[in-house]
């Protein structure tokens, strides 16, 4: 009775992690092709989102896109590259907001969207599935 529960559970279970892996996007952080900016390391674009820097390592300024709240992507990007929950994003911007020490970056829907707005001003990054990736931008940085 209780080999076969185990085995089903297993087997969901692995199933489970198997799609995670295999289904996730590979995200990548852009900026225009026009910037300067080549490589970026994961605690220089935390900074960057979480607003505690306004420029880029060069001292251009930057301007952060993000991914709608609730998206799987943005949960992604967060957790890798901040080590933070959605819970503890809006609670970091909700201290934020109150101590007037920063706004959070803009909402826009959609990698296409993302990617043709930092395309058309180099003061921008963003983030973005890898498969939508096209010569009006520049991966900076591999989200893993």
């Amino acid at each position: 009775m209780r080999t076969p529960f185990l085995r089903r559970t297993f087997w969901a279970l692995l199933a489970a992690a198997v799609c995670h892996t295999a289904c996730a996007g590979e995200l990548v952080v852009i900026v225009s092709s026009r910037s300067p900016v080549s490589a970026l390391r994961t605690d220089q674009v935390a900074d960057i989102f979480l607003g505690q820097i306004a420029s880029f390592p060069g001292g251009a300024e930057v301007v952060a896109l993000d991914q709608r709240i609730g998206s799987p992507e943005r949960d992604e990007f967060y957790a890798k590259v901040a080590s933070k929950t959605p819970p503890l994003v809006k609670a970091y911007w909700t201290k934020m907001i109150f101590t007037g020490r920063g706004q959070p970056p803009r909402e826009v829907a959609g990698s296409a969207a993302i990617r043709k707005m930092v395309a058309d001003n180099p003061s921008l990054i963003g983030y973005i599935d890898k498969s939508a990736l096209d010569a009006s931008v520049k991966a900076v940085l591999l989200v893993h």
